[in-house]
C-alpha cells in the first residue's frame, strides 16, 4: 500500500512545470438525443495535439493561453470545427450532429479515422451498434455476443454454445460488464441469443490484451457494454417484431431536460407459437425468455450527474421437469467534476445469477418431487479518478471492493409425501483492489501507458474448511479428505494477494503505421466448475479457497498497424503469447454437484496460448466490412493427465476465418453477409473396448486427452434490409429485415460422442451431434418513431 501511494505521489509531482497553462474541459454529446459520446477526438490544429472523450463523454485538455482551432471528429458524425479563445480555464460543452444519413453509407466505427494506428490501444475491438444491426443474425435478431465472434481471437466451442472464448481462455475468464456490473451468464436459450437488448446498447468494447490497470478479476478479456442513457431531447419509441421474440423500448427526457430515461423489454413467444402443435402430454411445456432493461440519468448541476441502470432477465425451459435461470444487475453511478482537470466516477452495483431445477414445474402438489437452486451474488463499490495533468499525461487511479456470496446448491426432495432437505453451506469472499496508471505521450512517435494494480482476496466463513491429503494422493486421482472444519462467521480461511503490472507502448513508424507492444498480468479469484462439452446454465461458480488457488495469466503481445488509402482501409497483425497458472481440471468421474468436498475432485495445472491474428477492415463507402483470420493453439499441462504431457484444451481451434461484408445501395435496400470457417475442437475417444455380458465398455488404453478432433465447421449467412418511408400513422421510420441463416444447409458438428449400437450392444459407434442442421429463414420488422 505504501509503495503504491509513493508511486502515485511520484507521478503527480513529476509534472510540475505547467502551472501557467489553462484548461479546456466539458462534455460532447449527440445533438439528436443528448447522449454522451465515447471516444470523440478533439484535435488542436495549432499545436498538433489533442485528446479524446472518456466513457461518459467528458474531455479535458491543458493548453497555453491563446486562440485555437479545434477539430471534433467522430466517423458517422463528420467533423466539426470550433474556435476557442483561452485566457483562463474554460468549461465548454459541444454537440455533434449525426451525418450518416447525409453520407449515405454504413459506418463501421465512431472514432478518429487513424485511431487504430495512433492510439495506445491494441488487442482492442470496438463494434458500433449501427454495424451490428446491419450484420446477418440468427433468426433475424441482432446479437452482441454473436457479432463479436467474427473478430480476430474470438471463438466458441460450436454453434449454439453459451458464451465466447478469447485467446485460449474459458468463458468464465471473460469479465462481461453491463454498465460496470458483471453478468455471469450472458446467454438466453442455451446460447442462441445474448442478454443484451440491442435497442438499449450504446457501446461495445472488447479488450483482449494490453488491459488497463482499472480492470481486474478475470484472466482472459473484458467485454465492456454500455447502455444508452435515454433521449434527453424528445420522446422516442423503438422496437421490432420478429420470428422468435419482439422488442419494445421507450425513452424520453424529464424535468425540462435535466434528466432522461430508457426502458426496454423483450419476450420470446416460441411457447405460444408451438402450443397448437403439441400433444396433450406437452401442453404444459414452457420454453421462453424475457428481459427488462432500464436506465435513467439526472444532471444535478454542471459538476454532478447520477445514473441508475438495471437489468432483469430469465429463461424458462421444461415440460414435466424443467429449470430456469436468470441475471439481475443494478448499477448506481455518480459522475463528479472536481475541477477542469480532475474527473471522478463512483459506481455501486449489485449482481446476481441464479438457477432453479424443479420437477414440479406446473406447481402441482406431487407426492414425489425434487427442487434444487443455486446462485452467486455480489455487491461492490468502485471509485475511479482521471486527472488530466497536461496534453501529454493523463493519470488514472482508484480502487474496488467486491463482496461475494456463493450458494453451491440447496435441494429439497419429496418422496411419498415426505420431504428431505439436502444442500451445501454458503461460501463467502471479499476481493479488493487498488490501481494507478498513466497514459503518456513522450514525443510525436512514442506513447506509453503503464500502471500497476494490487488485488487482495479473502475467503471467509461462515462455512466449511476442507483439508486434503495432497502429499499422499496419486496424481490425477481424487484426493483424500482428512478433515472438514466448521469456520465461524467472518473468520479468515485463506488470503491471497497479487501485484498485477500493466504496460503498453505505441511506436510510430510514420503517418499511417505503427508498432505496438503490451504486457499484462491478471489474477482471477472465482472459478466456473464444468466438465461438460460446453458450459451450461447449471454450472457452479466457486471461490478460491485453501485448496483452490487463484488463476494467474501473463500475456505479451506485439502488433503492426497500417492504414491505407487515406484511412479508408486499416490493417493489423498481432502475435501473442499467454501463460496461465492454476487452471482447473477434473478427476475421472468427478462429482461437481452438491458435493461437500468438491475440491477433492479438482486438479490444477498450467496452460499456454499463443497465436497470430490478421485483420483487414474497410471503413467507408457503400461497400465495407472486414476479414479476420486467427492461427492459434491452446494447451494444458496437468499432473496425472495425458501421461503428464501437454494436450490441446477443449476450446483449442487452430484456424478461424471470418468475413463480414455490408453493402448499402444508397436507396432503400442494403445487403450484408457473413462467413465463418473454423477448425474442429479436440475430443477424447476410446482406443479399445471390453465386452462384458454382451455389452461393449469403451476404454482409453493410452490415457490420452483430446487427441482427436471433430470435423471443421463453416457457415454462410445473408440478410437484406428494406427501408420504409414511415412506421406507424405516417410517422417515424421502419424497416423490414430478411435473413437466411446457414444458407447452404451445412450440418456443422457441435460434438462427436461414442455410444452402443442400438441393435448390437457389443458394438460401439461414433455419433455426430449438430445443434442447427438446416436452413433457417427469418423476417423482422423494426420501427422507430
Amino acid at each position: 500500500m505504501k509503495k503504491l501511494l509513493l508511486l502515485g505521489f511520484f507521478c503527480l509531482t513529476s509534472f510540475v512545470g505547467f502551472s501557467q497553462n489553462v484548461s479546456l474541459s466539458g462534455y460532447i454529446r449527440d445533438a439528436s438525443n443528448g447522449e454522451g459520446m465515447i471516444g470523440v477526438s478533439i484535435y488542436v490544429q495549432e499545436l498538433q495535439t489533442g485528446t479524446q472523450t472518456n466513457a461518459y463523454g467528458f474531455y479535458s485538455i491543458t493548453l497555453p493561453p491563446g486562440t485555437y482551432t479545434l477539430n471534433l471528429t467522430s466517423i458517422g458524425y463528420g467533423q466539426q470545427t470550433q474556435k476557442v479563445s483561452l485566457s483562463e480555464s474554460l468549461t465548454r460543452d459541444f454537440e455533434m450532429n449525426d451525418e450518416a444519413s447525409q453520407l449515405q453509407e454504413v459506418v463501421v466505427k465512431a472514432e478518429r479515422e487513424d485511431a487504430n494506428v495512433k492510439s495506445l490501444e491494441m488487442s482492442v475491438n470496438k463494434v458500433e451498434m449501427k454495424t451490428i444491426k446491419k450484420m446477418p443474425a440468427f433468426m433475424g435478431e441482432v446479437d452482441v455476443i454473436r457479432s463479436i465472434q467474427f473478430l480476430p481471437g474470438v471463438s466458441s466451442v460450436g454453434e449454439g454454445a453459451s458464451g465466447f472464448n478469447v485467446r485460449g481462455g474459458g468463458i468464465d475468464q471473460n469479465l462481461v460488464l453491463l454498465d460496470e456490473a458483471p453478468v455471469y451468464n450472458s446467454s438466453h436459450l442455451f446460447g442462441l441469443f445474448s442478454v443484451f437488448n440491442p435497442d438499449a446498447v450504446k457501446d461495445v468494447k472488447l479488450i483482449k490484451g494490453g488491459i488497463p490497470a482499472n480492470y481486474g478479476g478475470r484472466v482472459s478479456s473484458i467485454l465492456d457494454v454500455r447502455m444508452k442513457e435515454g433521449n434527453s431531447k424528445k420522446p422516442e419509441f423503438t422496437g421490432g417484431l420478429g420470428t422468435i421474440f419482439s422488442r419494445f423500448a421507450y425513452e424520453r427526457p424529464f424535468l425540462e431536460g435535466k434528466g432522461s430515461f430508457i426502458v426496454a423489454l423483450r419476450r420470446s413467444y416460441i411457447d405460444v407459437l408451438a402450443k397448437p402443435f403439441l400433444n396433450e402430454d406437452l401442453k404444459g411445456s414452457q420454453f421462453y425468455f424475457y428481459d427488462f432493461t432500464a436506465k435513467g440519468n439526472y444532471k444535478i448541476n454542471n459538476n454532478n450527474t447520477v445514473f441508475l441502470s438495471g437489468y432483469f432477465g430469465r429463461d424458462v425451459f421444461g415440460a414435466d421437469f424443467g429449470f430456469n435461470w436468470g441475471n439481475a444487475t443494478t448499477s448506481l453511478r455518480w459522475n463528479h467534476v472536481f475541477n477542469d482537470k480532475l474527473f471522478m466516477n463512483t459506481t455501486v452495483f449489485y449482481s446476481n445469477y441464479d438457477y432453479l431445477l424443479d420437477s414440479d414445474l406446473n406447481n402441482e402438489e406431487d407426492q414425489d418431487s425434487f427442487r434444487w437452486e443455486s446462485n452467486i451474488e455480489n455487491y461492490s463499490i468502485k471509485p475511479d479518478f482521471q486527472y488530466y495533468i497536461n496534453p501529454n499525461n493523463t493519470l488514472s487511479f482508484g480502487g474496488q471492493s467486491i463482496y461475494y456470496r456463493f450458494n453451491p446448491g440447496q435441494a429439497e426432495a419429496v418422496s411419498g409425501g415426505e420431504s428431505r432437505s439436502i444442500g451445501l453451506p454458503d461460501k463467502y469472499a471479499v476481493e479488493s483492489g487498488i490501481y494507478i496508471g498513466n497514459e503518456q505521450k513522450v514525443n510525436s512517435r512514442l506513447s506509453l501507458q503503464y500502471g500497476i494494480r494490487y488485488s487482495d482476496y479473502r475467503y471467509l466463513g461462515k462455512g466449511n474448511k476442507v483439508l486434503l491429503n495432497t502429499e499422499g494422493s496419486v496424481a490425477g486421482e481424487q484426493k483424500e479428505v482428512t478433515d472438514i472444519i466448521q469456520v465461524g462467521q467472518g473468520e479468515l480461511i485463506q488470503q491471497y494477494g497479487n501485484w498485477e503490472p500493466r504496460f503498453s507502448a505505441n511506436i510510430g513508424l510514420g503517418r499511417n503505421s505503427s508498432i505496438k507492444v503490451s504486457y499484462n498480468r491478471l489474477a482471477q479469484y472465482i472459478h466456473l466448475l464444468s466438465n461438460t462439452t460446453a458450459s451450461s446454465p447449471l454450472d457452479v461458480w466457486t471461490p478460491s479457497s485453501n485448496n483452490i488457488k487463484p488463476q494467474i495469466s501473463d500475456q505479451v503481445a506485439l502488433g503492426y498497424f497500417q492504414n491505407f488509402d487515406d484511412n479508408n482501409y486499416e490493417a493489423s497483425v498481432e502475435v501473442y503469447y499467454k501463460e496461465l497458472q492454476n487452471q482447473i481440471d477434473y478427476t475421472r468421474n468427478a462429482n461437481l454437484l452438491l458435493n461437500p468436498a468438491v475440491e477433492a475432485d479438482l486438479l490444477s495445472g498450467d496452460g499456454r496460448a499463443y497465436g497470430a491474428e490478421f485483420y483487414l477492415k474497410k471503413n467507408r463507402g457503400k461497400f465495407n466490412g472486414w476479414i479476420s483470420y486467427t492461427l492459434a493453439r491452446t494447451e494444458r499441462l496437468v499432473d496425472g493427465l495425458n501421461n503428464n504431457e501437454w494436450f490441446p484444451a477443449r476450446i483449442d481451434k487452430m484456424h478461424n476465418l471470418s468475413l463480414v461484408s455490408i453493402f448499402d445501395t444508397g436507396k432503400k435496400w442494403s445487403f450484408s453477409g457473413t462467413f465463418n470457417f473454423s477448425s474442429g475442437t479436440p475430443a477424447s475417444f476410446p482406443t479399445n473396448k471390453f465386452i462384458w455380458q454382451g455389452i461393449a465398455l469403451p476404454h482409453n488404453y493410452y490415457d490420452t486427452r483430446n487427441s482427436y478432433r471433430i470435423p471443421a465447421s463453416h457457415r454462410l449467412d445473408l440478410s437484406a434490409t428494406l427501408q420504409n418511408k414511415h412506421a406507424f400513422f405516417k410517422k417515424g421510420e421502419s424497416e423490414w429485415v430478411f435473413s437466411v441463416y446457414n444458407v447452404y444447409n451445412r450440418r456443422n458438428p457441435f460434438s462427436v460422442y461414442v455410444r452402443q449400437n442400438e441393435d448390437n450392444f457389443a458394438q460401439t459407434e461414433a455419433v455426430k451431434y449438430s445443434v442447427f442442421a438446416s436452413i433457417l429463414p427469418a423476417v423482422t420488422y423494426n420501427f422507430k418513431f
